[in-house]
């Protein structure tokens, strides 16, 4: 092949000249490696460039080794600037991490890993603020202006966000009523009062335990599908799309979600409680003998319409957090496919997080104001 790299080796007083011709290129080394390996060593070099027509990262790669393993005991001559960039890159490539330990004292390390914490806590705060106040905003612009609303859009959130959700949440709250019979009936024979099972049923699941769990599995389910669907968008561009044709990202993406959990939190916190007290149910008339009339007038007795309220109540807040923390998260996407995961997993954790820290306060303030 008439473009092979070769090389004619003279020698000039005590330099050893190697001169370079072809293209020193993968497809055309050949054998060039081990050649220029049995150059006899212990003498300086000058490598003479000017018949070589191109050269890649794999030439480079050569004639940096070779230079290197002289000791920089070898001249280059004849280079064109584009191959001395290219072999000054493969040098700068080729220089040793020095990865130097840690010295700070153990308590200095965890303090500033706790203060950095804590600054990323408030500055994803404030983020999200900001994302809720957006979210405001461009829903007080749907409300002066009808026709920009997306029906359609909160039609198929209301199918994923609620239709959807009936079988896992009917599922995981008529076992949670089954575990509060049984565990509450266990403790109460002690002293000889089964029957109050009914009570902590009824009470738990609709004050507390039916909005809490299904505000739990939402976050994890439909949390986490916002921020990974809207999070897969960004990574392939196509809320900047949105952006360039005039579509707002916020009234498409957002607030079709937002409303879709908002609306329908309180109906899936109604159904949960509903069928938790119809597993509760089933577990008394089974194991203790109390018969589902019994049951159903005894709930109807030991829980005060102010327990629904504030299940209802507390809902449409769980939904509204969910919402925004997924497809805030979401938005947050940059970089590449490792990144919807991260901020899916972000979405899930910091929804649920901010779900129980809500639900304490609801319960410190709801007690407040005499609603036991």
């Amino acid at each position: 092949m008439s473009n092979a790299a070769n090389f004619e080796q003279t020698a000039q007083d005590d330099v050893i000249v190697l001169h370079f011709s072809g293209a020193l290129t993968l497809p055309c080394i050949d054998d060039l490696p081990q050649r220029l390996a049995t150059i006899e060593e212990g003498h300086p070099l000058r490598l003479e460039l000017d018949d070589v027509s191109r050269m890649d990262t794999v030439g480079a790669w050569l004639l940096y080794k070779l230079k290197r393993d002289r000791e920089g005991a070898a001249e280059i001559t004849g280079a064109t600037p584009e191959m001395t960039r290219l072999m000054k890159q493969i040098g700068e490539s080729d220089k040793p991490i020095k990865i130097r330990p840690d010295t700070r004292p153990p308590l200095v390390r965890v303090l500033t890993d706790i203060g950095r914490a804590t600054v990323d806590a408030f500055s994803t705060l404030g983020a999200f603020i900001e994302f809720f106040g957006h979210v405001l905003v461009t829903s007080w612009g749907l409300v002066r202006n009808p026709r920009r609303f997306r029906f359609n859009a909160v039609v198929r959130q209301f199918e994923v966000v609620g239709v959807n959700a009936l079988g896992i949440v009917g599922l995981m709250s008529f076992l949670i009523g089954i575990v509060i019979a049984q565990q509450g009936a266990v403790q109460l024979r002690q002293f000889g009062a089964e029957v109050f099972a009914i009570n902590l049923i009824g009470r738990i699941t609709v004050r507390e335990l039916g909005v809490l769990m299904t505000a739990i599995m939402v976050a994890g389910r439909s949390g986490s599908a916002f921020a990974a669907q809207i999070g897969s968008m960004k990574l392939g561009e196509e809320v900047d799309a949105m952006r360039t044709i005039g579509v707002s990202p916020m009234e498409a993406l957002v607030v079709p979600r937002v409303i879709a959990a908002t609306v329908l939190m309180p109906i899936l916190g109604f159904y949960s409680s509903l069928i938790a007290m119809i597993g509760g149910g089933i577990f008394c008339w089974l194991s203790l003998g109390i018969p589902p009339t019994t049951f159903v007038q005894r709930v109807h007795e030991v829980v005060p319409i102010t327990d629904l309220w504030v299940g209802l109540l507390k809902a449409p807040v769980f939904g509204v957090l969910i919402a925004i923390t997924g497809c805030y998260q979401g938005m947050q996407v940059k970089g590449d496919a490792e990144e919807v995961g991260l901020k899916t997993t972000a979405a899930v954790v910091q929804a649920i997080f901010l779900v129980i820290v809500l639900d304490a306060f609801f319960a410190v303030f709801f007690t407040q104001l005499g609603w036991v």
